[in-house]
């Protein structure tokens, strides 16, 4: 094995808990790791995802990366060798590149952006997303955002004190919020960002609070949500790990947030009096609690809080009924709504009958 696939092995693997996108898969490719994930989520299919540098100076209690001791890294000019080659033989489509902070953030970033720019200029059109550190310049903030297909900084947690207890050298203000509104500025609609969930011991209602927030003033395209994992030799190695359920249900009350127009107080009724989510879809709760729609009058608000259908679908519902009414649960296939979900929370007829079918 060469020393650039000993590198692509080691720094690729260290660079898997920083996330994409939802369900990501990472499994081996050759000497080194790809990201795997669903056109549906955007982006390409197979993404080489990697740190420049596999150590770092900051403290971050829940990171594997300030556990490294051996300095491996790549300069700009060997990583677009390796990357080019494997993209040339169409083993990957698409680069992530984040780092540790080995030494100061301003070389670091640099190296980033230096990457991407020797990327462009050797021909690579691809998709390409660089990560923004904590501290970053606005410079190169200006030049990730120029080169990149999208550009991303952390939150990591909800606030100043809670990120303080996990990562005392960064200034959750100064270092980050300061940092991600030059980044919306830079790159407005491409850009996003990551919570650890659980690693500060935050409330789903600090969460729901901080991501409301988000949309409100940087608009984000997408927030993902990690669930923390204890690393053994980090300081959280004791803390209890955070289950799966809880970031697939934020990944479920974000849709809801960004692409559903429901409202934060509305899923504020779905927390327990800890301010928890229960593990259960939020959608379906928040169903439950209103009752069934009729899909014949209902209109498409409405329909958006029926659980099984997506955006998508109400745009067919609405197209559908204007020809002819649903007359039952079996009708909705001429919407391409398939299962029995969404028929438990609808109702059908029109406005001059009262009947009502309800798939049980």
């Amino acid at each position: 094995m060469s020393v650039a696939e000993q590198k692509l092995t080691r720094l690729t693997a260290a660079g898997r808990f920083d996330l994409c996108c939802p369900g990501e898969c990472i499994r081996p490719l050759s000497a080194a790791y790809h990201l795997t994930y669903t056109h549906r989520a955007g982006g390409c299919g197979q993404m080489l995802k990697v740190l420049l540098h596999g150590t770092c100076a900051y403290d971050c209690a829940y990171c594997a990366v300030r556990l490294e001791r051996e300095h491996l890294s790549f300069s700009p000019g060997e990583l677009v060798d390796a990357f080019l080659r494997l993209w040339r033989e169409n083993l990957v489509e698409g680069l992530f590149l984040s780092s540790g902070i080995a030494r100061d953030v301003d070389s670091v970033m640099h190296d980033i952006v230096e990457t991407g720019e020797i990327l462009r200029r050797r021909g690579y059109n691809g998709y390409l997303h660089l990560k923004v550190l904590p501290g970053a310049t606005r410079a190169d903030i200006h030049d990730a955002a120029r080169v990149a297909d999208r550009i991303s900084i952390n939150l990591e947690a909800t606030s100043p004190d809670r990120l303080g207890g996990i990562a005392g050298v960064k200034d959750y203000r100064q270092d980050i919020l300061k940092r991600q509104a030059w980044v919306a500025e830079e790159k407005p609609g491409g850009h996003t960002t990551q919570l650890v969930v659980g690693a500060a011991d935050e409330t789903d209602a600090e969460i729901l609070a901080c991501l409301t927030d988000q949309y409100r003033r940087v608009r984000p395209s997408r927030v993902y949500f990690a669930a923390f994992r204890a690393l053994p030799g980090t300081p959280l190695a004791s803390h209890p790990d955070t289950p799966v359920w809880r970031a697939r249900r934020w990944y479920q009350t974000d849709y809801l947030l960004r692409d559903y127009g429901v409202a934060a107080d509305e899923l504020r009724e779905v927390l327990d009096e800890e301010g928890f989510f229960p593990n259960r879809d939020p959608k379906e709760v928040l169903a439950a609690s209103r009752g069934p729609v009729n899909v014949n009058t209902a209109p498409r608000r409405d329909l958006l809080r029926v659980p099984g259908i997506g955006p998508k679908g109400v745009d067919r519902i609405l197209a559908c009924r204007r020809e002819r009414p649903f007359s039952g649960p079996t009708d909705l296939a001429r919407a391409g709504i398939r299962g029995k979900t969404a028929g438990r929370h609808l109702m059908f007829g029109g406005r001059s009958t009262v009947q009502t079918h309800l798939l049980l």
